[in-house]
């Protein structure tokens, strides 16, 4: 298998987490993105991984900022190459009705989850286009299919990642570089974790196979997506949901 470097958003979260340890277990180059207040937090889940047995390199980045993702991934070209897989798992949320909704929640959560995919991806395309060769997965979700009450911010971010998704796929296809999407359901996270038990069992009662997802489920379907092998399949939007919303 082909070493290559990879770039992971949001990496030291729960799903961004699972897709770093997976990739790393391949033996490729992977970078994991995180939000620069949280610099001691990321360096302790670093040590972490690397007690776990995975290496995984850390890059603080803004991902709603275009500068900043650009000075980012000039940073990981200078350290360890020119990034030939991209996971765009940076998100955020900020629930609330629209008719209590702020327009900063709003517009937090659309910067973070949405204009995020097109200020990382933005820079690294050419690169790749230069290569003949990438892979670009986007983190979207099952609310971005369906919606989600007190998810208005949310719901559309993540529907907008896919229309990016499919766009992109056709511009990219006769390149050598696949783009998609992955839409995980309800994943057992620390963040689920944490919610009233009351409120667990809902979720998982909504579910048909009546339990919550894996982090690591979502990270095989990222790296069938990002593998050698897969070279003929982009502009999908994979499902990992555990059947709670399908579509043809």
């Amino acid at each position: 298998m082909t070493k290559r470097v990879a770039f992971v958003t949001g990496g030291n979260g729960g799903i961004g987490s699972a897709i770093c340890c997976e990739l790393a277990s391949q033996g490729h180059v992977v970078v994991a993105g995180y939000f620069p207040p949280e610099k001691e937090s990321a360096e302790a889940w670093q040590r972490e991984m690397q007690a776990k047995g995975f290496s995984v390199a850390l890059a603080p980045v803004d991902v709603a900022s275009f500068a900043d993702c650009g000075r980012a991934v000039e940073a990981i070209g200078e350290q360890h190459g020119t990034i030939d897989i991209l996971v765009n798992c940076a998100g955020i949320t900020r629930d609330g009705t629209l008719k209590k909704m702020s327009e900063d929640n709003w517009r937090a959560v659309v910067a973070t989850n949405l204009d995020s995919a097109f200020n990382v991806t933005r820079q690294v395309i050419n690169g790749m286009l230069e290569k003949g060769w990438g892979r670009i997965v986007n983190i979207a979700s099952v609310n971005g299919q369906r919606g989600q009450f007190g998810q208005a911010n949310y719901s559309a971010a993540k529907a907008g990642m896919h229309g990016f998704t499919m766009a992109v796929a056709l511009e990219t296809a006769a390149k050598g570089i696949t783009v998609n999407t992955v839409s995980p359901g309800y994943i057992a996270t620390a963040m689920t974790e944490a919610m009233p038990e009351n409120v667990l069992e809902s979720i998982v009662n909504s579910v048909p196979m009546r339990r919550m997802g894996k982090p690591e489920e979502i990270a095989n379907a990222v790296a069938w997506l990002v593998s050698e092998g897969n070279a003929y399949t982009t502009g999908a939007n994979i499902p990992v949901n555990g059947g709670l919303f399908t579509s043809h």
